[in-house]
């Protein structure tokens, strides 16, 4: 994640780190839950992921004007074709019979593919094929927002989104209704988008936090999720969200006062977390199921699947996300542009 300053391009090194900080937390918690153990609160990586995004497309919007149309071509090409294959990989596998549990249908696999909420005929739960693209769907609605506001004045975009979800949670609690549509974007989790997008706004007019206050905030953040952690106390994004929140302004406050400094393993995680994220399960599934054959200790177990999820998420970032990525938008570009940049 860069911003801009005074012309040129700084990378915000905090953004990165927390990156790789929610994508590890969703690995450790789908690992966990494979081998007997409990970490619930790995899950809370979604809601720094859904602050983040707001946080990003917020700033981008800012250093980079451009129409809806270019804004959501950019956004696709960057989430879609990666998710597509390894939505791919799920059908092929399913086809084949390597995962005896998932039950395919043509309609869920479509819906699975465009981004659309449906209920899963393996479990009933509004789940893609995939089923960590279900935070995929969220992203893709925020994103179709989000560039519908692009039309009006920068001045009312922030207030209109926010009017939107707000409406939409109102909504959720006055209607209570079956339809995976509705259930889905009328959670009060889209909140974490629009809060993401007032902390960007006060970091481009330079009205963060100072940093006594941001280490305060990280550090009530982490006591927030450590304590829900330890004392297995329930949680939602009620809860979540305002840590998630927490976290973030206290990470860029201290950004802001230059705590953070490149290091090459955290910044690879921050870059290949979206691949960690969705290419993880399959390792995990993987070596979870080799471990057991082999009786090997459940905590060694855990942690080899976390090892494993991490490094096939890197891996598919480096092999395939990156130069996909890279193939894509050099396609789009016309060619003197991307030699001047």
């Amino acid at each position: 994640m860069s911003r801009t300053n005074g012309g040129a391009m700084t990378t915000i090194y905090g953004i990165q780190y927390l990156r790789a900080v929610a994508a590890l937390g969703v690995v450790v918690f789908h690992a966990a839950e494979r081998t007997g153990h409990h970490f619930a609160i790995g899950a809370a990586g979604v809601d720094i992921f859904f602050v983040i995004s707001g946080f990003i497309m917020w700033v981008i919007s800012e250093r980079k004007p451009m129409s809806p149309i270019s804004f959501l071509r950019d956004r696709v090409q960057r989430i879609a074709p990666v998710y597509w294959l390894a939505t791919a990989v799920m059908v092929l596998g399913g086809l084949a019979g390597l995962f005896p549990n998932l039950v395919l249908s043509p309609t869920h696999v479509v819906a699975s593919l465009l981004f659309v909420p449906m209920a899963s005929p393996s479990t009933g739960e509004v789940w893609p094929v995939l089923v960590q693209g279900w935070t995929l769907n969220y992203e893709m609605f925020f994103y179709a927002v989000f560039a519908l506001t692009l039309l009006l004045p920068r001045s009312r975009r922030l207030l209109a989104i926010t009017a939107c979800f707000l409406l939409l949670v109102g909504l959720g609690f006055a209607i209570d209704s079956d339809n995976a549509l509705l259930a889905t974007y009328t959670r009060p989790i889209i909140l974490e988008f629009v809060a993401g997008m007032i902390i960007a706004e006060l970091w481009l007019r330079d009205r963060v936090p100072g940093s006594n206050a941001g280490m305060a905030l990280v550090a009530i953040a982490i006591s927030g999720f450590s304590a829900l952690a330890v004392f297995r106390l329930p949680f939602d994004e009620f809860v979540l969200g305002p840590l998630a929140v927490m976290l973030v302004v206290g990470t860029l406050a201290l950004e802001s006062r230059g705590w953070f400094r490149p290091r090459g393993l955290p910044m690879l995680l921050g870059d290949a977390s979206y691949s960690i994220y969705l290419w993880h399960t399959f390792a995990i599934s993987v070596v979870v199921k080799i471990c057991a054959r082999a009786g090997v200790d459940l905590a060694l177990s855990a942690f080899l699947a976390v090892v494993s999820g991490t490094a096939l998420g890197v891996a598919a970032y480096l092999l395939l996300e990156k130069p996909l990525t890279r193939r894509l938008r050099s396609r789009i570009v016309p060619r003197p542009l991307r030699q001047a940049a």
